[in-house]
């Protein structure tokens, strides 16, 4: 049996599945029919994003914002693309943005080994995607009933979660991982990874019914004490 373009996680709120569940764009609908889409995968996953919005019945011209959590390559790769099928820009937030208007990459933490030897190779470049609004943390973006930014920096500068309150539905982004039982990002990825750990924690101060990760499978079952008690072990 074929998998699903799109998985509901509650209404007017889609995970769309884009490796597998290893990586993870999504789709909020509003009442109205507009959407928004977060995240879209590496390069090639352009396609499977506007698949995915085919298959909820919407269409690129219903879209009427794309936002990022970060501009790594497997969440920014298909920005450009899905971008220019919308005509919409990409909002990300304000420390990203430069980044994503120019297709490189934030750099990385060289505390590690892996850090410091792939720091003297070049990064992968992306096609540099047109930004639109430049967020910040405590925003509330006015689509799907509201979209809260929380800035979770570490992985990236801008690195930001999204919290969709009136579904109760946290977008972790890659604050926090969920494969299998993996949490934290690696860290030669991230550009400080002690940051990364110490911001994930307001992950844990907020509510919610849903945590969907871009990165593994969501948890609905009592997901704000799963974390919290991943959390308060690996500080």
């Amino acid at each position: 049996m074929a998998k699903a373009a799109a998985v509901l996680l509650a209404p007017g709120v889609w995970r769309i599945p884009l490796m597998g569940d290893f990586v993870n764009g999504f789709m909020f609908r509003d009442d109205d029919g507009q959407v928004t889409l977060i995240d879209m995968g590496i390069a090639s996953s352009g396609k499977k994003v506007i698949a995915a919005l085919r298959s909820i019945g919407s269409d690129p011209g219903d879209v009427t914002r794309l936002m990022l959590t970060h501009c790594h390559p497997d969440h920014a790769g298909g920005s450009a693309y899905v971008a220019k099928e919308t005509g919409r820009p990409v909002d990300v937030h304000a420390d990203d943005a430069g980044y994503v208007r120019t297709g490189t990459q934030p750099p990385r933490d060289e505390t590690t080994r892996l850090g410091k030897l792939f720091s003297r190779f070049p990064e992968p470049k992306l096609e540099g995607t047109p930004v639109g609004e430049e967020l910040h943390d405590g925003q509330v973006v006015p689509v799907a009933g509201g979209i809260r930014v929380i800035h979770t920096p570490g992985h990236s500068p801008g690195h930001a979660s999204y919290l969709h309150e009136e579904s109760g539905t946290l977008i972790t982004g890659d604050a926090i991982f969920n494969v299998l039982g993996r949490r934290w990002p690696l860290q030669f990825l991230c550009t400080n990874f002690a940051m990364t750990k110490q911001t994930a924690h307001r992950l844990g101060e907020v509510e919610y019914s849903v945590a969907a990760f871009t990165h593994g499978p969501e948890i609905t079952d009592r997901p704000r004490e799963a974390i919290r008690a991943f959390l308060a072990k690996n500080s």
